[in-house]
C-alpha cells in the first residue's frame, strides 16, 4: 500500500473544498482494508485535519498507534464502549436526548439528523434540537457538531439535493443557537459532486484510497489507487485436454495448457464469485482464473508460450486490474473489494516503492 498515493489523494480532495472547509479522513474498517494507522498518518500529512471511524475500538487502536488529530466515532456505542471512546479522546454522535445523561464527562458530541439514510439519527428536527439542548445543558460535555449522512450522493444527485434541503436550515438554526459547532455532511461522492455540501468539514473515505466513489475509472477524478494485492506463483504444471483444476472441476482444459497455482483464496478476500471470472497479472500479462477459488489457492491458465515461473509476483489488484473492474465483474462495489481483504493478508506499506 502506497502511503504517498494517500497523501496525494488527500491533497487533491483538499483542493476541491469550498469556503475553507476542512478535510476529514474516514479510516474505519482498517482504513477500508489498507491499514488504518498508516492511512491516517498519510491523510494527515496530505492535509486532513479530522479522522473518522465507526467504533470505539477503532478509535482506541489508532490512539495506541500514536495517531493524534481530532477523532470522531460515527457508529452506535453500547454503554460499555463509552468509556473506551472517552479514553481515546474521541468525539461521539448522538440523536436521542435521553441518551445524553449516560455519557461520561468530557465528551464532545455531534448531533445527527437523519435526512434520508434511514439508519442512525433522528428524522425529527425537534428531537435533534432537544438532543443538542441536553448536551449544552451539561457543563461537562461539549456540543461539537451537527451532521447528516447522504444515501445516494454517488448515484442520485436529486435525492442528495433533497437531503440538503432538509439538513441545511436545521443545521444553520442550530449553529445560530450554538456558535462554534462544526457542520458536516459530505462523503467522497458529495465532496466531488456538490460544493454546497461541504459546509465546515467533509468526510472522505473511498476517494482517499484512490478509488472512485462513482465506480468508474479513478483517473477521471484524478485519484491514484493506493492498494495492490500481490501473491506469487507457487506451482506451474501442464494440463492436457480434458484435465481439470480446482474443486468441482469448473475448469476443464479444452486444449493442452499450463496451470499456475497461486497461494491466495477466499480466506484472504479473493471472493469465490471470481471463479473463472477474473484475471491475474503476471510479468505484465493478464491470465484468466481457471477453476473455483478455494480457501487458500487459486489456479490460473497461463497457456503454453508465456514465461511464467515459480516465484514470480502475481497481482490480483493492480497491474491494470482495478478494484472497480473486479467489483463490476461480481456485481458489487469497490469498497467491498478492499474491505474484504482479511487479516491474514500482510499489509506492506511503502512510499512510492521505498519501504517504510
Amino acid at each position: 500500500m502506497n502511503v504517498a498515493a494517500i497523501e496525494r489523494n488527500a491533497a487533491r480532495l483538499g483542493r476541491t473544498l469550498a469556503g475553507g472547509a476542512a478535510l476529514g479522513a474516514v479510516v474505519k474498517a482498517d482504513g477500508y482494508g489498507h491499514g488504518a494507522a498508516p492511512c491516517a498518518r498519510a491523510a494527515l500529512a496530505g492535509g486532513a485535519s479530522w479522522l473518522f471511524v465507526a467504533t470505539a475500538r477503532e478509535a482506541a487502536e489508532l490512539r495506541a498507534e500514536g495517531v493524534g488529530a481530532r477523532l470522531v466515532v460515527m457508529g452506535a456505542l453500547a454503554p460499555a464502549e463509552l468509556a473506551l471512546a472517552a479514553g481515546a479522546g474521541a468525539d461521539v454522535v448522538a440523536w436521542r436526548p435521553e441518551w445524553i445523561a449516560s455519557l461520561p464527562p468530557g465528551l464532545r458530541v455531534h448531533v445527527k439528523l437523519d435526512t434520508g439514510m434511514g439508519r442512525f439519527g433522528t428524522r425529527d428536527p425537534e428531537e435533534a434540537d432537544r438532543t443538542a439542548a441536553a448536551v449544552a445543558a451539561r457543563e461537562d460535555l461539549v456540543l461539537a457538531g451537527a451532521m447528516t449522512h447522504f444515501a445516494t450522493a454517488d448515484e442520485d444527485p436529486e435525492f442528495m439535493a433533497l437531503q440538503l434541503v432538509r439538513f441545511s436550515p436545521w443545521a444553520e438554526r442550530l449553529r445560530a443557537r450554538h456558535p462554534g459547532i462544526v457542520v458536516h455532511a459530505a462523503n467522497s461522492a458529495a465532496t466531488l459532486r456538490e460544493a454546497s455540501s461541504h459546509f465546515d468539514l467533509v468526510r472522505c473515505g473511498i476517494a482517499l484510497y484512490g478509488m472512485d466513489p462513482f465506480g468508474l475509472d479513478p483517473a477521471e477524478q484524478e485519484l491514484e489507487p493506493a492498494l495492490g494485492l500481490a501473491t506469487w506463483v507457487a506451482a506451474v504444471k501442464p494440463a492436457a485436454a480434458g484435465e481439470s483444476a480446482g474443486y468441482g472441476r469448473s475448469f476443464i482444459a479444452v486444449a493442452p495448457t499450463r496451470i499456475a497455482t497461486l497461494p491466495v483464496g477466499y480466506a484472504d478476500g479473493v471472493r469465490r464469485a471470481f471463479s473463472n471470472n477474473a484475471d491475474v497479472v503476471i510479468g505484465g500479462r493478464r491470465f484468466p482464473l481457471a477453476g473455483t477459488v478455494s480457501m487458500d489457492n487459486i489456479t490460473v491458465d497461463v497457456g503454453l508460450d508465456a514465461d511464467v515461473r515459480i516465484g514470480q509476483e502475481a497481482l490480483f489488484i493492480g497491474g491494470g486490474q482495478s478494484a472497480e473492474e473486479l467489483a463490476e465483474r461480481i456485481g458489487t462495489i469497490n469498497y467491498e473489494i478492499t474491505c474484504g481483504l482479511s487479516a491474514r493478508v500482510p499489509r506492506v506499506h511503502h512510499r512510492d516503492g521505498a519501504e517504510l
